[in-house]
């Protein structure tokens, strides 16, 4: 996708990061000088690499480096424990890792029982310069990294202290007319669809994460099925504010890929933070978001009294966690853009449905599939009989999207992948339109007095009380019912509820067995590094 792309939008502004800017041309000139570097290391084809990094030019970078060898990515939350990080590391088999410089202390804490070949450090300050200095946590020799990042760019880009990476300060020269350089990249084995790019690593809620095996195929199907989500299509004009964490399968294909395929320019922001990214809007008048419900809230709070900075904005996707009305509602008024959810999972790369535009989406429904994908469900407790339109089952997914298995995994990969079809295992109806409605997890079903409560219903409830801006829903055990319903709820800090009215709010639009019989208030709930709410960290709280 990349050397598509620099031939044909060479001086085009790839990202943006902290106050600087590199084109198309200098992001391929850094990412084949990495090449080069990781191919002298005597990395082969096939090839695990660690990623552990916020986000920032040096992840894209050695991403496409990466993969552009034939070697595979092993994504890393920047966030990992150093027992998360040793459990990722050991299954995959990741003989180099490459971290940005806090994080290299977690890194060396789990070397001295994971061997590794080469640990790669990344440096980049507030300003987005590079830092000359070695950190107090790097000063040691058991705690520096075998070789920074930069120094091998340095060789290609040209030393300036302004720099880092080859990202350099915003362009007023008119170097943009010279022709696109091409580099000399390493020799390369023959890179074929079906190899394997990515290890995306999942399913830490339902037991110890799996690699999901994701192809150049899958990721390359799954941008061109992403770049016709957006009404009216992407132009090399558009601007995409990367806020979602890149080491997340959502943000690695609907920021990043999508904006190097489409040639488009990142607007990269290293950690999410709405006061931030408003400032990013009134900066650059950024045209694409994709988020999640949760930063919707947070934006839509931060703009009060200046929404006009947010003017530029026509679309935004929402994944990663069910999109409540209310919430879609008040950020498009605030907005004036069009905001359209959709679904994904790791195990597809991760996009496969989206709503349409404006004029055909169904609010409360993830949407239609996207191009060439398939989408049935089936009855939940065999997992083969298939079920007709408005019934509740499992849904399955078929499409070039869908992951090769998983890492290592043979007896688990027979049970998800089933002649071709992704067993998600979410709960879900499809409509006699081909629309699909998620009813919740098959895991976060709550099972009172023999009814089944989803969640989500019960959150839609919540989050439409003038009050409430954020809630989230699980069963609690109950020595009546086995289980029984609790909400967490986050209200405004203006107003004053009680549980009874929330409960009496409930009671007006829900069944009784629905109805919450726990209320806990709380100042915030736990998020993941995406903005998902962690609902097995509120279990262990009921």
């Amino acid at each position: 996708m990349l050397e598509a792309t620099v031939e044909r939008y060479p001086t085009h502004t790839a990202a943006y990061f902290m106050g600087n800017e590199m084109s198309y041309r200098e992001l391929y000139t850094a990412v084949a000088q990495v090449m080069s570097e990781l191919s002298a290391l005597g990395v082969k084809h096939g090839q695990r690499i660690a990623l552990m990094m916020p986000n920032c030019p040096e992840y894209v970078i050695a991403y496409y480096a990466i993969t552009g060898l034939g070697s595979v990515v092993v994504q890393i939350s920047p966030m990992s424990t150093p027992t998360e990080l040793k459990y990722v590391l050991g299954d995959s088999g990741a003989p180099i890792v490459i971290a940005y410089e806090p994080l290299l202390r977690t890194v060396f804490e789990v070397r001295a029982e994971i061997p590794m070949q080469t640990v790669i450090g990344v440096r980049f300050s507030a300003s987005g310069e590079r830092n000359r200095q070695t950190s107090p946590q790097t000063s040691s020799g058991t705690d520096s990294p075998d070789i920074w990042l930069d120094e091998w760019t340095e060789a290609q880009m040209g030393e300036s202290a302004d720099q880092s990476m080859g990202v350099r300060q915003t362009r007023t020269g008119s170097n943009d007319a010279q022709p696109a350089a091409r580099p000399l990249l390493p020799d390369r084995h023959a890179i074929h669809l079906d190899d394997v790019a990515v290890l995306q690593y999942t399913g830490g809620t339902t037991g110890k994460p799996k690699g999901a095996m994701l192809t150049h195929r899958n990721l390359v199907a799954n941008a061109v099925q992403s770049s016709r989500m957006i009404p009216g299509g992407i132009t090399v004009q558009d601007k995409m504010v990367c806020a979602l964490p890149f080491f997340h399968v959502y943000a690695m294909t609907v920021c990043m890929n999508l904006s190097v395929f489409t040639g488009m320019t990142m607007l990269i922001v290293p950690r999410f933070d709405a006061k931030e990214v408003m400032s990013l809007f009134e900066q650059h008048h950024p045209t694409l978001f994709p988020g999640v419900p949760t930063m919707y809230v947070a934006l839509s709070q931060a703009a009060k009294g200046h929404s006009d900075a947010l003017a530029s904005l026509r679309a935004c996707n929402s994944g990663g966690a069910p999109l409540p009305e209310q919430v879609m509602v008040h950020f498009e008024n605030l907005t004036g853009a069009v905001v359209l959810e959709g679904y994904g999972l790791s195990e597809a790369s991760p996009v496969t449905h989206t709503n349409p535009g404006a004029d055909r989406r169904r609010p409360g429904s993830i949407g239609l599939p996207v191009a060439n994908t398939e989408a049935r469900i089936v009855d939940a407790v065999d997992g083969e009989t298939e079920l007709g339109p408005n019934e509740e089952g499992e849904l399955l997914i078929k499409g070039p999207q869908v992951m090769k298995g998983y890492w290592q995994r043979p007896r688990e990969t027979e049970q998800t992948l089933v002649d071709g079809w992704l067993h998600t295992g979410d709960i879900a109806k499809i409509d006699e339109d081909g629309y699909a409605y998620i009813v919740d997890r098959k895991k976060d079903l709550i099972i009172a007095s023999g009814y089944n409560v989803y969640p989500r219903e019960v959150e839609e409830v919540l989050y439409k009380h003038p009050a409430v801006v954020e809630a989230a829903v699980v069963g609690a055990d109950d020595h009546y019912r086995g289980e029984t319903v609790k909400a967490f709820v986050v209200v405004q800090k203006t107003h004053q509820v009680t549980e009874e009215e929330i409960m009496n709010w409930c009671r007006k639009h829900l069944s009784a067995y629905k109805v919450p019989k726990q209320i806990e208030f709380r100042e915030d709930l736990p998020k993941s590094a995406v903005g998902k709410v962690l609902r097995r960290d509120l279990r262990t709280h009921k």
